[in-house]
């Protein structure tokens, strides 16, 4: 019979329903049948397409033995990290410091109050190797609640203490001096030209991650100070990657991470999330560079997503799994007698030398460490690189098409605000650098969703979407992402509503997260439910932080609608982070992108048309030509004039000159006089 799980919608809780584990979806049913009867919680966290949580389910949660075990112990709770990231935050953070690591599945054996006294990550059915197993820690769990009691509550009120520590305040605000003035962008420069890895690019050894964060400071560091090792940096490491087995050469897009430090031997899921950040990070880097290679990676990574990811409503599903068949890798792994069962024996060839195919194999067998035969296409030893693009380009469709009739992975078809706020982004800023409109149309699809499925009866935003079913109150990142997302839709459209709903969504979040202690944002809302601590993150994890994403929405909301209110407080969140960044700068790569923001150069553009003016359109290209990261740009037509005067009132006197198209360009608190002619416009934007 089915668990309680199967009543959930999160595609990772419904993987679970049928284990005999008798497992609650996190709920105060749960908490109170703890109470009730004096059991600790077994708290299980992962993600649907988390391999190892696969393999803890297989070996552990569907075998009745430790099911029998746990359900004796314990009241067993299951939760998707994906749709409540603030219990996973709160968790994880105690995992760390309790163990000095992390990851998932996350495991966590904790009080009916939901302290936590012993935290693991993945734990096999039987001891080995000195990892205890599920067989012989639940016995001494169960004994620690029952003989032990007051070492184990002496032990989960500490984690908890240290919790709250943490928390609050948030990462400065300790009497240190200011640690936001330019230095702070320098001594992070600093620090990530250290760890870089000049050979294979990226940043330390392995498991190494795409960190996108990293390399967008690194371009705005690059474009302030004119350092180009800043630059190469950047291009190195988008090359290699693109190169690497990381990305996937015959479908598009990025696997998650490497786990070697060239970045051909990937884990294999997809997440949404890293999508969005890559697409950014190479359309700014072709916006700095012009290389070709950078412009048509952004595109084939959009390609994907529209391809597999995307909902018939417009909005973008999750994940895809790393596993098929039993098995991870398998989807996308390939034997050199593969390729000639689908090619002919000239681009087979081609394609074996070109992609660096071999007999043996690049792939290991997990369980074993041996190698199977199948490959992991890749480029990195490439010496023709791409000579005849358009065969190559024939050749990857036949594979393609081949595959394509493979067992497909699964693919967590929820949705959520905040990685669908990340694609708005992305598909928005494409489109703006690329000038493909169809770009800026699948980001208004999608943003038209959220707006309209995704919010309470009171406007606020919720987290999760499936089965049209919207739940979960919206947190930080919901509301940061999205307005981020709004922000990029508004310059790619200057359609007014993106940016008047960018600001409403700016002053909800205001309203629901602000600490006025500590002058940042909680992850939750006020009237969120209350967890054991309140978290506030100002540093970047696998995505920058939703307050460093806040802190820039709120610079480029200042500058777009003259509300210095907003930049005030952008000031005050970069203050709270002051002893961070003087400890760890590199670690606040998201924040000090807004830092470089803050302090320019920057430039708010208004571009004022005329009835029907197609000088303006020209003079719009002008302005989108190159990379200008600290830019905020504006388009002033007959027909939007009053909703745009409405949201930004200091338009009201920009209007065209005798019906002729003018652009009004303020650099740095000071106005240039208005000019009329791409020539002129350039001259004014490039001047530093």
């Amino acid at each position: 019979m089915s668990n309680r799980l199967a009543d959930e919608q999160s595609p990772y809780l419904l993987q679970h329903k049928d284990n005999p584990v008798d497992w609650y979806p996190w709920s105060e049913e749960a908490f109170e049948k703890a109470r009730e009867e004096d059991r600790p919680i077994f708290l299980s966290i992962g993600y649907s397409t988390c391999h190892w949580c696969h393999v803890m389910e297989h070996e552990s949660f569907e075998d009745e033995e430790v099911a029998a075990l746990m359900n004796e112990a314990f009241v067993p709770i299951k939760v998707d990290r994906e749709e409540r990231p603030d219990v996973d935050g709160v968790y994880m953070t105690a995992c760390q410091m309790m163990t000095g690591q992390g990851g998932w599945p996350l495991t966590v054996i904790m009080t009916p109050d939901k302290k936590p006294f012993h935290v693991a990550t993945y734990v096999p059915k039987n001891s080995r190797f000195g990892r205890a197993g599920m067989t012989d820690l639940i016995p001494r769990l169960k004994d620690a609640w029952e003989n032990r009691r007051e070492e184990v509550m002496r032990t989960a009120d500490e984690v908890v203490d240290a919790l709250q520590s943490s928390a609050s305040p948030a990462e400065g605000r300790e009497g240190e001096a200011s640690h936001t003035d330019p230095s702070a962008l320098e001594r992070a420069y600093r620090a990530l030209r250290n760890r870089f890895d000049s050979e294979h690019g990226g940043f330390g050894r392995a498991p190494k991650f795409p960190s996108p964060q990293n390399l967008l400071f690194l371009l705005r560091y690059w474009e302030r100070s004119e350092v180009d090792d800043a630059l190469r940096m950047v291009e190195h490491t988008l090359d290699r990657m693109r190169r690497g087995g990381i990305y996937d050469h015959l479908g598009f897009g990025f696997h998650r991470y490497s786990t070697d430090r060239r970045w051909l031997l990937p884990h294999f899921e997809k997440m949404l999330y890293d999508q969005a950040l890559l697409t950014t990070a190479y359309v700014e880097a072709w916006q700095a560079t012009g290389r070709p290679l950078f412009k048509r990676t952004a595109e084939e990574i959009i390609e994907y997503v529209l391809r597999d990811m995307q909902s018939d409503d417009g909005v973008f599903f999750s994940a895809e799994d790393a596993d098929s068949e039993g098995r991870e890798g398998t989807f996308y792994v390939w034997t050199t007698e593969d390729v000639r069962e689908v090619l002919s024996a000239k681009d087979a060839g081609l394609f074996i030398e070109t992609f660096n195919l071999s007999e043996e194999g690049n792939f290991e067998e997990e369980s074993t460490g041996r190698r199977t035969g199948e490959n992991v296409p890749h480029l990195q030893e490439a010496v023709k690189d791409l000579e005849d693009p358009e065969r190559l380009e024939g050749i990857r469709r036949q594979l393609f098409e081949a595959r394509e009739r493979r067992v497909r992975p699964g693919r967590d078809d929820k949705v959520l605000t905040d990685w669908n706020g990340l694609t708005i982004a992305a598909l928005s800023k494409a489109s703006a650098a690329f000038g493909n409109d169809a770009y800026a149309e699948e980001a208004a699809r999608a943003a038209a969703f959220l707006l309209d499925r995704m919010v309470d009866d009171s406007g606020r935003l919720l987290h999760r979407y499936r089965n049209g079913e919207a739940a979960v109150d919206g947190m930080l990142a919901d509301y940061a992402y999205l307005i981020w997302g709004l922000i990029e839709l508004y310059e790619a459209t200057f359609d007014v509503r993106y940016l008047r709903r960018a600001v409403e969504l700016q002053s909800t979040q205001i309203d629901d997260f602000w600490d006025e202690e500590t002058a940042a944002f909680f992850a939750t809302a006020h009237h969120a439910e209350p967890l054991i601590v309140r978290q506030k993150e100002l540093h970047d994890g696998a995505m920058p932080s939703a307050n460093a994403v806040s802190t820039l929405n709120m610079l480029r909301l200042a500058r777009l609608t003259g509300k210095t209110d907003l930049e005030e407080r952008a000031a005050e969140v970069i203050e709270a982070a002051s002893s961070g960044l003087a400890r760890m700068p590199s670690g606040f790569t998201g924040l000090l992108a807004a830092l470089a923001f803050a302090h320019g150069p920057s430039a708010e553009v208004v571009i004022a048309a005329g009835q029907g003016d197609g000088q303006a359109r020209e003079l719009l290209r002008e302005v989108r030509r190159g990379y200008r990261p600290n830019q905020v740009v504006h388009f002033r037509t007959p027909e939007n004039e009053a909703d745009l005067v409405a949201v930004a009132p200091f338009t009201a006197t920009q209007t065209a000159l005798d019906g002729k198209a003018a652009v009004y360009v303020c650099r740095d608190f000071l106005c240039e006089a208005p000019v009329t002619d791409a020539e002129s416009l350039r001259q004014v934007l490039d001047a530093r």
